[in-house]
This record gives C-alpha cells, structure tokens and sequence, in this order.
C-alpha cells in the first residue's frame, strides 16, 4: 500500500450522481452544481446534502426551505460542469444554459425539464448547518420522465475527473 493524501479521501468515497439544485427567492430560481449528497433514509425518503454558506443558493435554501434536485443525465455534462462554474449571484443561469423551469407542486423552486428526474424536497432539519453546511432533506414529490429510459448518470470524482455509471448488476437482497 502507498500512504493517500488526505485531500484525495473524498474522490474514493464520492458514490452518488452529480445533480442539480433549484432554489427560489424574491421571485428568482438559481441553479447549482452538486455533487455532495446522500441518502439517509427510505421511507419516507431523506436526504443530506452540504450547500457551502459560500454559494449563492446557501441564502434562499436556509431562508425557503425548501429545493429540487434534478438528476441529469451525461449528455449534460457540459452543462453541469458549466453550472457549477459560475455564480447565481451575477448569472441568470437558466437563461444562461437554455433549462427549461417547470413548476413544482409542492415547492416553489423549479424542476429541470431537461433532466430525467427530479425531486422536490423540504428541509426538515438544519442543526448540521452552522457547522457543516449540512441541510436535511425529505423528498415530498418526485418526478421521472420515462421516456429517457434508465439514463447514465454522472459521478464526480475530483479535480474536474467524472465516471459514468456503468453496467447494472442483480444480486438478491431484503427490501427495507
């Protein structure tokens, strides 16, 4: 075995696709890049995720509440990574990258049309935030577009590297 820098831990460990979050305040929707995320529990579906109180949708995701996460396929790749390189503070990113906002029904951040699923959710709890930057999810709602079938998903791993999800295996198991 060869010694790991520490700063390269979270490339191993990075399971989850890269999505996007919509947030919505004052009457606007931004849009992030994110890739920090997990899910929690199954029933009903929760999820953690960390927004940087440095990032522009930090603000209305701790005022609101409430957010989307629109899961994207790897034909938007360029997209995402363009997302996550800019600021909502200065950038209209859905005109900027042509998405298309579609209204939620129990949230006022947009879905992504463009984008296979998406998941409307609500913070439940913010006790991790202060320290962390770590926002607690409940999915309220869900969306999937099944005409895009079972589309690859894009997985980051570090200094602009990314996987695509591959092959899907079958292994017996207990349902939770």
């Amino acid at each position: 075995m060869r010694e790991l820098p520490l700063a390269e831990v979270y490339q191993l460990l990075e399971p989850g696709p890269v999505v996007l979050l919509t947030t919505a305040q004052r009457g606007r929707s931004n849009v992030m890049t994110m890739s920090w995320h997990m899910m929690v529990d199954f029933n009903p579906p929760l999820v953690a995720c960390v927004v940087s109180n440095g990032d522009y949708s930090f603000k209305a995701l701790r005022a609101r509440k409430e957010c989307v996460i629109a899961i994207p396929d790897v034909a938007m790749a360029e997209t995402v990574v363009g997302i996550g390189n800019c600021s909502g503070g200065d950038t209209d990113k859905f005109t900027k990258f042509a998405l298309t906002a579609l209204p939620a029904a129990s949230v006022r951040a947009p879905l992504i049309g463009e984008c296979f699923a998406n998941l409307e959710c609500k913070v439940i709890d913010t006790r991790f935030v202060n320290k962390y930057n770590i926002f607690m999810l409940e999915v309220v709602k869900a969306w999937k577009t099944p005409a895009k079938g079972r589309p690859k998903t894009l997985h980051h791993r570090g200094f602009g590297t990314f996987v695509v999800d591959g092959d899907i295996i079958h292994l017996e198991s207990q349902k939770p």
